[in-house]
């Protein structure tokens, strides 16, 4: 049985980073319902905009750095549907942070508080010229601790 979970939805919570994104056409099927892999683009899209908010924008890590961040793992729990036109309010927080990995938490809440999706996400530090693990680069692990530091 899964647990429903309300939260405020437009309100970030200490040590969280929140996002809102708008249900829209492109993301239902034809039930009207968001499809799922559609929410794997939205929370990518939601990680980006986070690294941002830490100060380190994909444009530098990626292209400039040369730093890549793929998914190891992504664990997901549909708890409700959504359907076209919702507001979505996806709240990330940093679980743990290790020499190479990064694991995050995501839920996503309605604008009527009900939680519809939970990932609990890792994360790795790669090298775009080996595609091997590396450690978090110090600046990036000191950003990520401090954003972790505020719950």
């Amino acid at each position: 049985m899964t647990t429903m979970l309300t939260l405020p939805p437009r309100e970030a919570l200490p040590g969280e980073f929140m996002a809102e994104r708008l249900v829209r056409f492109a993301h239902c099927d034809p039930a009207g319902i968001v499809f799922f892999p559609r929410y794997f683009e939205m929370l990518n899209g939601v990680v980006e905009d986070w690294w941002a908010h830490l100060g380190k924008p994909w444009t530098e890590t990626v292209s400039q750095r040369r730093l890549g961040t793929p998914t190891a793992k992504l664990d997901t729990t549909f708890v409700a549907p959504s359907r076209l036109g919702d507001t979505l309010c996806f709240h990330l927080s940093v679980e743990r942070i290790g020499r190479s990995s990064l694991d995050l938490r995501h839920r996503i809440v309605g604008a009527d508080g009900q939680e519809r999706v939970r990932f609990d996400q890792c994360l790795v530090a790669t090298s775009l010229e080996t595609h091997r693990s590396i450690p978090w680069p110090e600046d990036i692990r000191q950003a990520i601790t401090r954003f972790k530091e505020r719950s």
